[in-house]
């Protein structure tokens, strides 16, 4: 008896030697904890779902208001609220096992040894084959310590590196200019099996009648439309200056709504696309996302989503 062919079998991806039914995947914290995304669409259109970040301890996160809309995305300030490590390893890892997809676990910490603590504990679970180190988060009190320069990413990526042995490691990294190439090549040399691009960026929302932040911390990160032209360019940038020679995989993350946002991250470099604020108010858009990334492979003859990474015809 013959079977049907799988219409989306040309979207089948491999992050860092990991195996993805496809390339979309859910950005950190912007679906629960890790399965509450099943409550609104199948996990099955993801290919992988990121953790909300994870700190050694339970954090409560900022004051209210923690979110805000925004013209062209959203502004956030949660300020890493979760369960901490210990809570997470008991209660939601068990729930992972079955799920029909691929679990990231995001790791935040205030000090290098917080990465390692967390990391190192993620690092034998099984359902956790790819560890993400959040270390450019904008609205926590530590800031973006870790990426202020290549000599103090690498030191974190690199004690990290050290305690993981068989879960593969992603740097995830905010927009950077000048410096996104040396960046992400420290964070290469240190140990980094893939990159996630990019965080949200930092940005304030005024209320003019009080005179008050629209968000309790004051200051919070931006995400959504906004965001994706200058995350497709820092991918294109880190992608042909260090990424592609050295074999490593991309994440490319920010503003994508549909799949010709998601196509543009595949041309720029990415192996993988992230969506985030677009879950808040569509679910079903992974799945439409997908059935247009499989007629855009075919349309470009292509037997595989693979062929298409890095291929952004640009002039010399």
């Amino acid at each position: 008896m013959s079977t049907m062919a799988d219409p989306h079998s040309s979207l089948k991806t491999s992050l860092a030697g990991v195996q993805l039914s496809g390339p979309i995947i859910s950005a950190a914290g912007t679906g629960g904890t890790a399965t509450e995304l099943a409550d609104v669409l199948n996990l099955a259109d993801l290919g992988a779902v990121t953790t909300k970040s994870i700190t050694p301890e339970p954090r409560a996160g900022n004051a209210a208001m923690r979110v805000a809309d925004v013209p062209a995305g959203m502004l956030n300030a949660v300020g890493l609220m979760n369960m901490g490590v210990e809570a997470f390893i008991d209660g939601t890892v068990p729930t992972l096992a079955g799920c029909n997809t691929t679990f990231i676990g995001s790791v935040a910490g205030h000090c290098v040894e917080d990465y390692v603590q967390v990391a190192a504990a993620f690092d034998p679970v099984e359902s956790l084959p790819l560890i993400e180190l959040n270390l450019s988060c904008p609205n926590s009190s530590t800031g973006r310590r870790f990426t202020d320069g290549p000599a103090e990413l690498a030191e974190v990526v690199g004690e990290v590196r050290a305690a993981v042995t068989n879960s593969r490691l992603l740097v995830k990294l905010p927009l950077l200019f000048e410096t996104a190439v040396p960046m992400a090549a420290a964070a290469i040399e240190a140990g980094a099996d893939g990159l996630t691009m990019i965080n949200t960026i930092p940005a304030l929302s005024i209320d003019v009648d009080d005179r008050t932040s629209r968000l309790g911390f004051g200051h919070g990160g931006l995400s959504g439309p906004a965001v994706h032209l200058p995350a497709v360019s820092m991918v294109q940038r880190v992608h042909a200056g260090v990424a592609r020679d050295a074999g490593i995989p991309i994440i490319g993350l920010g503003g994508v709504r549909r799949w010709e946002q998601a196509a543009a991250f595949i041309l720029a470099g990415a192996t993988a696309v992230g969506i985030g604020t677009t879950l808040y108010h569509d679910p079903g858009a992974p799945r439409r996302i997908n059935r247009g990334l499989a007629r855009w492979v075919r349309d470009q003859n292509c037997a595989s989503i693979g062929e298409l990474v890095g291929q952004l015809r640009l002039a010399d």
